[in-house]
């Protein structure tokens, strides 16, 4: 891995990410990307799928998009190392991201020497009492989708949505082998898929352990002004 060419890389995706709104609207986001024929616009976790999008848009003259594919998983960009596009409710419970399959991290790490993130991180707001934003979401999107049912058909509880997020920051985070040990953990080890297979384990990274020397630029986005 070229040192040299990994940083520029990264200070080139550091300007370029100075576009991206600093406020998402989930209302917005989700009509944006539908409107520009993303197959993800109908997805409940809308925030992580929008911040996706705005690396394609955004970042695509830096980055060769997709990136390198293992197996059944296709890393989210490459060029020096591959790149996967993460976003973080900062004042969630939760302290850890859920990234990609093991396999294709370690591999990734195998023939790169590194694996990288563009990391999203911000304020979320959560859906009113009522769930007005999900009964919206599910009449814009034909109505409720198969995952949905199936969850309806087990008896399982549903998830408050996200309806807002306020950037505050971008991580740009490339990870060896030693951080991964330092920092990770597996994640669906022993889960299944619908139709009874295993499900493959996915790389979680606790944020609070991520070593410094991991994290090669962050950008700060300025607090939005109050309304009114």
């Amino acid at each position: 891995m070229d040192l040299t060419r990994l940083l520029d890389e990264v200070e080139r995706m550091r300007q370029a990410v100075w576009s991206f709104p600093a406020h998402w609207d989930g209302r917005a986001a989700i009509l944006e990307m539908r409107d520009a024929g993303s197959r993800h616009w109908k997805q409940t976790e809308w925030m992580g799928w929008y911040h996706e999008f705005l690396c394609q848009k955004h970042l695509g003259a830096v980055l060769d998009i997709p990136g390198p594919t293992y197996g059944n998983s296709t890393l989210d960009a490459q060029k020096t190392i591959p790149w996967d596009f993460k976003c973080h409710a900062a004042n969630s419970t939760r302290n850890d991201i859920i990234t990609n399959h093991a396999k294709a991290v370690m591999s990734a790490i195998r023939d790169y020497g590194r694996y990288g993130l563009v990391l999203a991180l911000g304020i979320v707001e959560y859906n009113d009492e009522e769930r007005t934003f999900k009964k919206w979401h599910q009449e814009l999107g034909g109505g409720p989708s198969d995952y949905t049912l199936r969850r309806i058909a087990r008896g399982a509880m549903s998830r408050r949505r996200k309806t807002e997020f306020v950037l505050s920051e971008i991580h740009f985070v490339c990870l060896d082998e030693r951080h991964l040990e330092e920092c990770g953990g597996t994640f669906q080890k022993n889960f299944r898929n619908a139709d009874g297979s295993p499900r493959n384990a996915k790389v979680s990274l606790d944020l609070r352990k991520l070593p410094d020397e991991a994290i090669l630029a962050t950008v700060e986005f300025p607090a939005p002004a109050p309304a009114g």
